[in-house]
């Protein structure tokens, strides 16, 4: 049996378990909004797993601090969306699944 959550119950998931710092909240919201797209898109329901999630993804504030982790192999935000899934959150802010 599987439950909706709205943006709300989502942050609070990330609240309840301590992991409200794993991204900014337009990052949580951008994450929400496009988890739901997802699913609406492909029919395939995702798991709230706020520990999956959080090692799933993550948000970067800029493309520097990506290459900080990995490499500057990727000289752009664009060589990055090449590579694997990237949702815009800022001007220059962005969450990737990790690969």
């Amino acid at each position: 049996m599987k439950q909706s959550v709205n943006m709300y119950q989502f942050e609070r998931a990330f609240k309840n378990m301590d992991r409200c710092e794993q991204f900014s909240y337009d990052g949580l919201k951008a994450l929400y909004e496009y988890l739901v797209e997802y699913e609406e898109d492909t029919g395939t329901e995702v798991d709230l797993d706020v520990i999956a999630l959080c090692c799933e993804y993550a948000e970067y504030d800029s493309l520097k601090e990506f290459q900080a982790n990995y490499g500057e192999k990727y000289e752009s935000i664009e060589a990055i969306s090449d590579a694997t899934a990237l949702i815009p959150v800022g001007l220059e802010s962005f969450i990737i699944q990790q690969f």
